[in-house]
């Protein structure tokens, strides 16, 4: 059995870093998510965020920062991806996580009081270009909001038959393409595919009609399982490192005609975008909430859960179309509402014995609430298109056009003190010709 993490020095919420963390920041010092960027033509490496910082922790690592620690003689930092840090395990990230949370720290003189390993360790965000931060080996989508699979399910098979027999029972899911997954910032080309029009004998091609997009948190694995060895649902969350937004971009007409009887394929393979720094599991202990209620039925003993294991993290959905001159935001959800938490997801993805592995991106599935703002796609703001989306510029939309951009964002807050993820965005291109 594994014990439930605890809280420490570096969730404090009175503890303040001498880097200047601007007020509603989404990267004060009790946050400290990873990323891979870059500046210039300078390799890529390892940064943290510090308030409009990037903290550069190849140019620590190589300054002795980190010698004593787990981190010591470990090429970690000066890397493309956060992967062999992920490959290391709970331990390490803790420790690497105490060595800058005090290195950080406005009573610390070390790195504050020497000038010039500060200035080079130091990198402005806005000089900086941040990349994918994980090298994605397998990608999978779970579907584990109740109500967004009561709402779809209402639109498709009625109220009487809106959840399928197995929702409640098991944490629903499909393996997706890791190889589109982009880092925030990159366009989204509209993809083209087969559908069948309302009315039709036969389906057509051209370019996808109801673009989408899915309001989603997905969780980057760590040193992940053997082959043929579950991961209990007791210890699953040391097979977590960390969180990003996610926008599993969707083309809805061709879902349609796809999907049965083996659900997404070209619907969802075309683009997924996530956000680009990594806010880990430890950042987020003090804002763990229990999720919904699971007596009706219980799930089976092997997805049992007694912790609390969602996220008080308030989500939010923004909408630019090309004539609009600021965004305006469309939606916004919680991570609390998911029916099937982090833990149960990770359990039942290897209670096969099937495999994770260090950098593996298993996203939550659309997050809905319980109002019809809170819903996570047009396809249920619009209801299938029924209800078109007014916007400030007059516009409507009932799914996306050419030239929108479609940003999400979301933070945790607790005691004074915003962690946040900064955002996930994407601009839809027309499609090929």
């Amino acid at each position: 059995m594994s014990s439930s993490p605890v809280l420490d020095a570096t969730h404090d919420p009175r503890r303040r870093s001498w880097v200047p963390v601007p007020p509603g920041s989404d990267f004060p010092i009790q946050n400290l998510p990873y990323g891979i960027f870059r500046c210039g033509g300078s390799p890529p490496r390892v940064g943290i965020a510090i308030g409009e910082f990037v903290l550069d922790l190849a140019t620590l690592d190589a300054a002795g920062i980190f010698r004593g620690t787990p981190l010591d003689g470990q090429p970690l930092f000066e890397r493309a991806s956060l992967n062999p840090l992920l490959a290391l395990g709970g331990a390490a990230w803790r420790a690497a996580r105490r060595r800058i949370s005090d290195l950080l720290d406005e009573a610390s003189p070390e790195l504050q009081g020497n000038e010039r390993l500060r200035d080079a360790a130091l990198v402005p965000q806005a000089s900086a270009t941040l990349m994918l931060p994980v090298e994605i080996g397998d990608y999978t989508d779970f579907y584990s909001s109740r109500e967004h699979a009561t709402n779809v399910g209402v639109m498709f098979r009625g109220p009487d038959n809106a959840l399928m027999p197995n929702w409640l029972h098991l944490p629903v899911g499909y393996h997706g393409r890791a190889s589109s997954v982009v880092v925030s910032g990159t366009p989204v080309r509209r993809p083209c595919g087969q559908t069948l029009p309302d009315g039709a004998a036969a389906p057509a091609f051209g370019p996808s009609r109801q673009l989408d997009f899915e309001l989603e948190v997905g969780l980057f694995t760590g040193p992940g399982n053997a082959l043929g060895q579950p991961i209990p649902l007791a210890g699953a969350h040391e097979a977590i490192f960390g969180f990003v937004l996610v926008n599993d971009w969707s083309a809805r007409d061709i879902q349609k005609w796809e999907y049965q009887p083996l659900g997404p394929f070209l619907a969802k393979n075309f683009a997924t975008s996530i956000s680009p720094w990594v806010v880990t599991l430890d950042a987020l202990l003090p804002f763990r909430v229990a999720g919904p209620r699971q007596d009706d039925p219980a799930p089976l003993p092997y997805l049992s859960e007694s912790e609390p294991w969602s996220f008080d993290i308030a989500l939010e959905v923004w909408l630019k179309t090309a004539r609009m001159g600021e965004r305006a935001r469309i939606a916004r959800s919680n991570h609390r509402h998911l029916y099937w938490n982090v833990r149960q997801q990770v359990a039942h993805h290897t209670v096969t014995g099937c495999n994770l592995r260090p950098g593996d991106l298993l996203a939550s599935g659309t997050i809905s609430g319980p109002t019809k703002d809170s819903r996570g796609s047009l396809l249920e703001l619009s209801w299938r298109g029924t209800e078109p989306l007014a916007l400030p510029s007059g516009e409507t939309r009932t799914f996306l056009e050419d030239g929108d951009e479609l940003t999400i964002t979301g933070f945790a807050a607790k005691d004074g003190v915003r962690v946040g993820f900064g955002e996930v965005a994407g601009t839809v291109l027309p499609a090929h010709p």
